[in-house]
């Protein structure tokens, strides 16, 4: 049986580097050029890009470049200058949004595979018989399709590779399709400049032209005025419905903003659920807690199973973001003998170690730490703080750029966290309850 693939997010080459280690079969992201995704882009150039390509394909894993925001007239030159560029790197497939740019991509760099945005919004079989015969060989399919939309693009394309989006920012506007950005402020969400305007609170007025009178309307108390806050996708407790469909080549996890922590938690969560669902072991629980440490705006799980139109919940309009349940405290370097502080850390805090896929740890103790096992989860105590440059530190806050020596070698870009109650303690903030 061939498993389903697990794509996640780079939005520079440390996320990149982060997201395989910790379970993904293959990573999108690119420079920040025609990307839909400008402020994460800007970490990659043309040459850390082609340096995490490389490292993708050391470690038999794939990268998909992102070409898909919206061309003009003025921009078409460049957009082939772009593909033709980017081609030299060899990528495992392009995204492209447009029917000309496929054309283009086709034309630039015919043996690329090409993959298919969302943001073409294909939700039925005729959109999707028509990118196929122009040489689409998988479409990510819009948000708002179905599960059952999916078998029955598949039935009649059983070679068309689809691909969803299981996790990660819903859109206030169909699959991305929207202008509120571009009105406000200037910034066109099909273009990758999208200020997250449906992200703000708004208050509500009415107007009399015959009066000219204006007055604000109160919201009723308790509502909110995040009125297009959407939630963001959670898709890991149906991982099992998903793949017995048979029909969905690639679940894809929305995240090149996103922070580090989230590049690693998220894509681990859905590694343990597709093979535990491939090894009769599925316990949506386990992949639940997990997903549920990192910052987010709600969870639903969104459309594939239920249409858009039978769903009241899917915004969160009294807030814009909350905390998750814990608190990133540092991150191990590449070659796992140093760290750097993420949040306040003393000597003798108990942290807990978060380890990439595929790797372990045993319990120790010796004059620099202490680590212990408590239950499933690996815990460290730093006796000492040293820096590389030999400062020694009772406490390092978060932001010190100063590289912390490990007292033992860890696995390269283990995660280290403390709970969410403690990290906001540590800070003398209050908790929201």
């Amino acid at each position: 049986m061939k498993k389903a693939e697990l794509l996640a997010p780079a939005g520079n080459l440390e996320k990149l580097k982060i997201a395989l280690a910790y379970g993904a079969d293959a990573v999108y992201g690119s420079t920040s050029t025609f990307s839909l995704r400008i402020r994460s882009g800007k970490d990659f150039d043309m040459d850390s890009y082609a340096e995490g390509i490389a490292y993708a394909h050391e470690r038999g894993k794939k990268v998909y470049s992102t070409v898909n925001s919206f061309p003009f007239n003025s921009q078409l030159k460049l957009y082939e200058n772009h593909i033709a560029k980017v081609a030299e790197l060899k990528p495992d497939a392009l995204i492209v949004s447009s029917p000309g740019v496929v054309a283009m991509a086709r034309k630039i760099a015919p043996n690329i595979p090409i993959h298919l945005s969302t943001q073409a919004n294909v939700m039925n079989v005729l959109d999707a018989q028509v990118y196929y015969d122009m040489g689409v060989e998988r479409i990510i399919v819009a948000r708002e399709i179905s599960l059952k939309d999916c078998e029955a693009i598949k039935k009649v394309l059983p070679d068309l590779e689809l691909e969803i989006f299981v996790h990660g920012s819903m859109c206030f506007a169909y699959s991305g399709r929207c202008l509120v950005s571009a009105l406000q402020t200037g910034r066109v969400p099909n273009r990758g400049s999208c200020a997250n305007d449906c992200r703000f609170p708004y208050e509500i007025y009415a107007h009399n032209p015959e009066t000219n009178t204006t007055f604000r309307l109160d919201e009723e108390e308790g509502i909110g005025t995040y009125i297009m806050n959407s939630k963001d996708m959670n898709m890991a407790s149906y991982i099992d419905e998903i793949l017995a469909s048979g029909v969905i080549d690639s679940l894809k996890i929305e995240g090149r903003t996103k922070s580090p922590y989230y590049a690693g938690v998220v894509t681990k969560a859905y590694r343990q659920a597709i093979d535990d669902y491939y090894a009769g072991s599925f316990d949506a629980s386990k992949y639940q807690k997990e997903l549920h440490t990192t910052q987010n705006r709600g969870f639903t799980d969104a459309y594939l199973l239920s249409k858009p139109f039978e769903r009241n919940n899917t915004q969160s309009h009294g807030f814009t973001i909350q905390d998750g349940t814990h608190q990133v405290a540092g991150l191990v370097g590449e070659d796992g003998t140093t760290w750097r502080c993420k949040d306040k850390t003393c000597v003798g805090d108990k942290i807990e170690i978060v380890l990439p896929v595929g790797v372990t740890i045993e319990e120790m103790e010796d004059d620099g730490c202490k680590i212990t096992k408590e239950g499933e989860a690996f815990f460290i105590e730093f006796k000492k703080i040293i820096s590389t440059t030999g400062k020694e530190f009772e406490c390092i806050h978060s932001g010190d750029l100063n590289d912390i020596i490990l007292p033992i070698k860890l696995p390269g870009y283990t995660i280290l966290r403390r709970g969410i109650a403690e990290a906001k303690a540590k800070k003398g903030l209050a908790l929201n309850v």
